[in-house]
Parts: C-alpha cells; sequence; structure tokens
C-alpha cells in the first residue's frame, strides 16, 4: 500500500506525460474528459493511425506521487500502471514480440482483432471474443496464437474531481491528487483476467498446440509473483505466454512501452498466481464474523 503521504494520480492523460502537460492543454484535456460540448477529441498515439481517444477520461496509466512542501504534485514513485489496454499497442511491440517468441517471420504475420471464441447456446451468436490473434500461413498451413490484455482496474473514487480541480488551475504546477485511490489488482487479476485463461487456454490447446498469450505491466506482474525463480521460456513447457512490459522514459522525456520480462507458465501456476489469496484460518474468520453479527430484525421474521 502506499505511503501516507502518497497518492496515486493520472500519469499519462490522453497519450502525454502528466507532469509535461502546460495549463493550456491541460484545460482543454479536462474540458473533453469532462465531456464538455464543443471540445475534439485527442488522438489515441498509441494506436495505429491515431483515431481519436475512445476511453472516458482518457487516463492511459497512473502514477503514485509525493507531495511537496506547498501542497503539489512531487515526484513520481515506483512504476507507472497502465489502466487502458490501448496503452499496450504502442508500436505494435507486443504483436512483434510474440511472433518473435513463437517463430513467425515479422513480415508475414498477420492480425485480428476482437475474435470471436464462444457461443451462446440457446441462439449460437458470439458470446466471447479474444482480444488478439497473431497469425502465419505458410506451407504448414494457418498456424495462430490467442494474445489477451489485461489493463489495471483501481478502486476509490474516480478522476472527475481530479478534473474538475486540473480545470480550474492555473498554475505550471499540478495539483496534487485529491482522491485516495489505488490499482485493484484482484478485480483484474483474479475476477477478470483468470476466467479468460481457464477457458481460452485450454481450448487453443487442443487446437494443435495453439497457445495463449496475456500481456500486463511490470507493476501487474510484480503483484502475482513477479519472474519464476527459473523462468521457462520453452513454449512447449507451459500452456500461456506471459509477455510483461514496462514504460521507460524516451528521448523527449515520454513514456515508452517496452520489453521487460516474459516467460511461460503452466494454466495451473498463472490461476495460482492470480487468485494472490488464501483462505482464512477459522479462528480469524469467526472472529471476524463475531464482529459484523447482528440479530436479525423482528421485522423481518414476520409473515
Amino acid at each position: 500500500m502506499p505511503e501516507a503521504a502518497d497518492r496515486y494520480g493520472i500519469a499519462e492523460w490522453y497519450g502525454r506525460p502528466f507532469l509535461s502537460i502546460d495549463p493550456e492543454q491541460r484545460t482543454e484535456f479536462a474540458l473533453h474528459a469532462q465531456q464538455q460540448v464543443g471540445t475534439q477529441t485527442p488522438p489515441c498515439p498509441f494506436q495505429e493511425g491515431e483515431p481519436a481517444c475512445s476511453k472516458k477520461g482518457g487516463v492511459c496509466s497512473i502514477q503514485r506521487y509525493t507531495r511537496d512542501d506547498e501542497g503539489y504534485t512531487g515526484g513520481p514513485v515506483g512504476e507507472p500502471v497502465i489502466t487502458c489496454p490501448r496503452r499496450f499497442e504502442q508500436d505494435g511491440l507486443i504483436i512483434r514480440w510474440l511472433a518473435e517468441i513463437v517463430g513467425f517471420p515479422e513480415t508475414e504475420v498477420s492480425v485480428a482483432r476482437e475474435v470471436p471464441f464462444m457461443v451462446n447456446r440457446k441462439d449460437g451468436k458470439p458470446a466471447g471474443k479474444i482480444d488478439l490473434v497473431v497469425a502465419h500461413e505458410g506451407a504448414a498451413g494457418l498456424r495462430f496464437h490467442g494474445l489477451e490484455i489485461q489493463a489495471v482496474y483501481f478502486s476509490g473514487p474516480g478522476m472527475a474531481a481530479e478534473f474538475s480541480a486540473l480545470q480550474d488551475a492555473t498554475d505550471d504546477r499540478m495539483p496534487y491528487p485529491l482522491g485516495v485511490r489505488r490499482p485493484d489488482w484482484r478485480s483484474s487479476g483474479a475476477k477478470r483476467l483468470m476466467p479468460q485463461l481457464m477457458v481460452k487456454a485450454p481450448t487453443l490447446g487442443r487446437w494443435g498446440g495453439a497457445k495463449l498469450a496475456v500481456a500486463v505491466d511490470q507493476s501487474f506482474f510484480s503483484e502475482i509473483g513477479g519472474p519464476s525463480d527459473t523462468p521457462s521460456q520453452d513454449i512447449n513447457a507451459g500452456d500461456i505466454i506471459w509477455l510483461v512490459t514496462g514504460l521507460g522514459a524516451g528521448p523527449s522525456g515520454e513514456l515508452t512501452l517496452r520489453r521487460h520480462h516474459w516467460e511461460m507458465l503452466t494454466r495451473e501456476d498463472s490461476e495460482e498466481r492470480l487468485k494472490a489469496a488464501d483462505p482464512m484460518a477459522r479462528d480469524a474468520f469467526e472472529k471476524a464474523l463475531r464482529a459484523k453479527l447482528n440479530p436479525l430484525n423482528r421485522r423481518q421474521t414476520r409473515r
């Protein structure tokens, strides 16, 4: 957990490093983030063709910050946490990385997005998709591997109050984050990502040895155990290819997506990591239970 004096705030906003945004641009971004009529949607610099940003509020990543002596945002602490899946698309890095790992020639790689994977039992309509499929078709036929992208949710107050404060701020210094929030690793991992792995990895494995790759950032992977003591890079030794990225400073001060680490894990090992919690001992559970027990309201017992 962050220190009491540290809070999570915006790390990148509409593709720009937060601390580098000048007051005029900050006001423009804040107005659009609050969906003010007449404001132009900023482009997403991480997607091919730089289409208009589609994420409400435009926050690409969040960051822990210290608070300076005058009450403004101080220096960053730790790693940025990616909160928008589109942030992983910079320069096609994860697609090229996966192609390299599985032995697809880069000049012959094809990509499909949001490919239907499951169908509804009642009407046969698509009921689930794979984020990306990286494929190569050659003499041996069509070979492919799935790729899921998992950004991190956060818990705590939303960004509305931050946007309002940023709109009104005229100082060159950034207001200190108002809300106390934190990355919600459990919702992102055990609740969101793990069910995807449980269904998709075994099915792909039955289809001629295709693998499921998962792209996460360094902060996410650290929370679920970090690199293995003896990481395997034999794609036949597991079911899931973990692609772990980092955000490093580029030549102009911007944050750039970079390769950090990759390894193979079995589905069972991946699920165990994502649980990120163990059952309580019975005596501890009973102590917590007693603290919450209340007599049944008499009105509730009436028929």
